[in-house]
């Protein structure tokens, strides 16, 4: 699932000497960089989450070979080479090590449960794994449980045992609260309404005894598609289009193939709109305009960690 040379993927932390801990973004690296983003400050002793703004006032002021421009992309995230690494939280590691523990608060035995209910419908419990605050012993009673499923057929047979979960009762879709909590987190360009719809339908998150959880797929390197192209920001598109595939809507980035003629092709960065869409699913897309070198071009939502002003939104429901 590895790779010996690299073996960072998308959901890992890793840690540095000056007390930061970064989430890996990246399957590959960039100029022998791993590509990450700055979500923790350790500070007094504990770790401080930090926000998209926070983060890079952060490292601007302190740590300014941290930032990254990616020349590919025409983006800014962060970077840190493997040397400068200090630990490497690896989520499916973390996962089996409590697995084996006596639950030790409510979180952990939630998280022992959801796991058992994803292992007795076949999934492998080497390809689940858990990141986010229990990633690094920062949780508290009520934190989310961020779980990882590796591969893009277990992940999918996940979100069914969660469709059915809900169904019968087992567990619940987010309740109002939480819903809005999940809403104000993800500062969506949707208004409350739209965001909901389309979140209960994923089948990403629900909730176990009132604590929230989602799922997150990190793809096996069989299933990535190669990305060599260099792209250029060209100005920023609002449009609606119809989905004709969307077997990547759930990848990192997200894809879907769209039938616009100048831009066939949505590619997300932000979780906020991850499997937002549907084949056959009219849609509005906002975002940047990517071109490459040869005049192929693409529509990017999430050029931002925020994705302010950027969105999916489905206008015409199957």
């Amino acid at each position: 699932m590895r790779q010996t040379d690299f073996p960072y993927l998308p959901k890992d932390f890793i840690e540095t000497d000056e007390g930061l801990v970064f989430a890996v973004i990246s399957y590959h690296p960039h100029q022998q960089h791993i590509g990450c983003f700055l979500r923790y400050v350790k500070q007094d002793g504990r770790w401080q989450k930090v926000d998209t703004d926070t983060a890079n006032r952060l490292l601007e002021r302190h740590y300014p070979d941290y930032l990254y421009q990616s020349a590919q992309f025409d983006a800014a995230f962060h970077a840190v080479r493997p040397d400068n690494v200090v630990r490497h939280y690896r989520p499916e590691s973390k996962l089996a090590e409590l697995m084996t523990m006596l639950s030790q608060d409510q979180l952990t035995d939630k998280l022992q449960r959801l796991t058992a209910l994803f292992c007795a419908a076949g999934i492998a419990s080497d390809k689940l794994g858990v990141t986010g605050s229990v990633l690094i012993d920062n949780h508290g009673p009520d934190s989310d449980i961020d779980f990882v499923v590796y591969g893009r057929d277990n992940f999918h047979q996940v979100r069914q045992v969660v469709k059915e979960s809900v169904a019968n009762g087992t567990l619940k879709l987010l309740d109002e609260t939480l819903m809005h909590a999940n809403y104000e987190r993800r500062q969506s360009s949707l208004n409350f309404d739209d965001f909901a719809w389309h979140e209960q339908r994923k089948f990403n998150k629900a909730m176990l005894d009132g604590s929230k959880f989602d799922i997150g797929m990190v793809c096996f390197e069989s299933e990535l598609e190669p990305e060599h192209r260099h792209f250029m920001k060209c100005g920023s598109q609002v449009t609606r289009a119809r989905v004709i595939d969307d077997q990547n809507a759930f990848d990192f980035p997200a894809r879907y193939s769209v039938d616009h003629p100048r831009t066939p092709e949505v590619i997300c960065f932000t979780h906020t709109y991850v499997g937002q869409a549907f084949a056959g699913e009219i849609i509005e897309v906002a975002g940047a305009v990517e071109c490459d070198n040869a005049g192929n071009c693409r529509i990017v939502v999430g050029s931002s960690r925020e994705a302010d002003g950027e969105y999916i939104k489905v206008i015409t429901k199957l």
